[in-house]
């Protein structure tokens, strides 16, 4: 933000010139931190960016980078005792714009080629030759707008303090004044921009909630949720949940895999709509689950859902094929926004939802007798974990009240996820890290992370699955002023070793990461998918289940 002493006119005015004043003129030290902000922009980060990504990420650097340049300048001035901003000579810009625009082209092109690197590491196809003049207009329109709103914020700031002065002392007023067009530009842009996309969001996804996928009709079947035989009506369902019970793996398809044998797995899934409140919707689970046999199966499975109410099917059709259809799985709605929106303005209602689904089928199978009650397992991708972990304490709990817990993608959020993290074994890895020599909690990207040198996996299994790669894990506000372990350590296995933190421009370019986060193949970024066949084959050790039939199983999965 520019300071309200600075003069908008950036350079000398010609000879008899009306006047040196421009909108698109810079001050000189904001100039320079733009370039530098702007160039620093341009390396490479998590994942590979489209040219519209790296455009917004660039010009957000170079805005960045020009407030900086104008706070330095303004701290200078304050010690040295000049109070005007210094405005270059005519050769001091010339000079300037050579140096920037070789550095500014040359940092586009070695951006370029971090790009293709993150392509080619993660298997993808490369970008087109249009992604220079893509970024350079999203970039350049990025900045604009920036700036245009910086400067909207000090010209109002000068008006309130022009009026304020007369009633109280300039200093006072100065202060006054700035604070009060900041909360003016904020209230306008949270008031009316933010709420007003917002509503349009959740109208669109409340109306998408009520529809039915294309080629989604109700079941006949008598072991899922909606079915004919079914305490939960089909409309109540949500678009999510719908999808959810009729995509169930086939006992045709788990015959063809394990020779014969399969039963149909049990789906159940509890919609916003299937019930009004929380608590309620909770104990219908519950009852959908005794009224579809799901306490007689080898294995109940609790899932935890995104925003929208979605539910990782990677997570679930696994254990129908590792136990031939003998598995239950339940899943409870919150939400119908799309997980961002819903982290900002749901958390509660994750955590809420996690703690009384658990709880209540928990409660149910602990009266079952020892020897017959099914293994019970809880997951839950991405927010689905933040609001699976909730249910829980801590680690004994997690160990004590389930016999094995999948959480893939946690994000940085999540408060037990942290925890265990900070409190990992000195000389693993931030993003490996190993927990009290792994006995109850291990952490992995592949299957090769699932084997310890040493120590031994208790019963009770807890595993996070997370990729280097994956910005949801590793975005948080203390990227702007503080570097993580995971760049002070040696790289994932799919992160460029080029990858460096800056103050507040990390932070940026991991926020721009999450745009494209499902947007990469498996096991990179947000996508774990058919990974996850190999940590319920590490948690569970299903009899008769090899490594050979993972293989099989993953192939099948990939092919889907």
């Amino acid at each position: 933000m520019e300071s309200t002493e600075l003069d908008e006119a950036p350079v000398e005015t010609e000879p008899g010139s009306a006047s040196g004043r421009h909108w698109w003129q810079m001050p000189f030290a904001g100039a320079i931190g733009a370039a530098v902000g702007g160039a620093l922009s341009l390396g490479p980060s998590l994942l590979p960016r489209s040219g519209f990504v790296e455009g917004l990420v660039f010009g957000v650097g170079a805005t960045v980078g020009y407030g900086v340049g104008l706070l330095i300048a303004w701290f200078i001035r304050q010690f040295s005792g000049h109070m005007g901003p210094w405005r270059g000579s005519r050769r001091a810009w010339q000079l300037f714009a050579v140096i920037a625009g070789l550095v500014l082209l040359y940092c586009l092109w070695a951006g370029k080629q971090a790009q293709s690197d993150l392509y080619s590491l993660m298997g993808m196809e490369q970008p087109s030759q249009a992604w220079y003049p893509i970024v350079l207009v999203v970039a350049a329109l990025v900045f604009a707008l920036l700036i245009g709103i910086s400067r909207l914020v000090r010209r109002m700031a000068r008006a309130f303090t022009h009026w304020l002065s007369r009633v109280m002392p300039a200093r006072t007023a100065r202060a006054l004044a700035i604070l009060i067009a900041v909360v003016i530009v904020f209230g306008v842009v949270s008031g009316l921009l933010l709420d007003g996309i917002l509503g349009v969001t959740e109208a669109a996804y409340k109306t998408k909630n009520d529809s039915t996928t294309e080629g989604v009709v109700q079941p006949t079947s008598a072991t899922v949720s909606g079915g004919s035989d079914s305490l939960i009506p089909w409309d109540t369902l949500g678009n999510q949940g719908r999808d959810f019970v009729v995509d169930g793996v086939t006992t045709q398809a788990l015959d063809t895999f394990n020779e014969g044998g399969a039963i149909e797995p049990i789906r159940a899934y509890v919609g916003l709509e299937s019930a009004d409140t929380v608590a309620a919707r909770a104990q219908l689970a519950v009852e959908e689950l005794k009224h579809l046999g799901a306490f007689d199966r080898k294995v109940l499975a609790v899932g935890n859902t995104t925003g929208t109410g979605w539910i990782d099917e990677g997570a679930v059709d696994p254990l129908e094929y590792m136990y031939n259809g003998d598995v239950a799985s339940v899943a409870m709605q919150y939400s119908y926004l799309p997980s961002w929106i819903s982290f900002l303005v749901d958390q509660e209602k994750a955590k809420e939802t996690g703690v009384a689904l658990f709880d209540a089928v928990y409660g149910e199978w602990s009266k079952l007798p020892a020897e017959s009650r099914p293994k019970l397992l809880v997951f839950g991708e991405s927010l689905g974990s933040f609001g699976g972990e909730a249910a829980f304490s801590g680690i004994h709990d997690m160990t004590n009240r389930a016999s094995g817990i999948l959480f893939s993608g946690p994000p940085n959020a999540n408060e037990q996820w942290r925890r265990y993290t900070a409190a990992r074994d000195p000389g693993s890895p931030e993003i490996l890290p190993i927990f009290e020599d792994g006995t109850d909690l291990r952490w992995a990207q592949s299957q090769s992370d699932l084997t310890l040198p040493s120590g031994t996996w208790g019963a009770s299994r807890v595993l996070y699955m997370q990729n280097a790669s994956d910005p949801i894990v590793w975005w948080t506000p203390a990227l702007l002023v503080s570097r993580p372990d995971w760049l002070s350590e040696p790289r994932g296995p799919d992160v460029l070793p080029s990858l460096r933190w800056w103050p507040l421009l990390t932070f940026f370019q991991v926020s721009a990461d999450l745009i494209h986060s499902t947007g990469v193949p498996v096991g990179h970024g947000h996508v774990y998918a058919s990974n996850q066949i190999w940590a319920w084959a590490s948690i569970l050790q299903a009899p008769g289940w090899t490594d050979a039939k993972s293989q099989r199983l993953e192939a099948l999965l990939n092919q889907g």
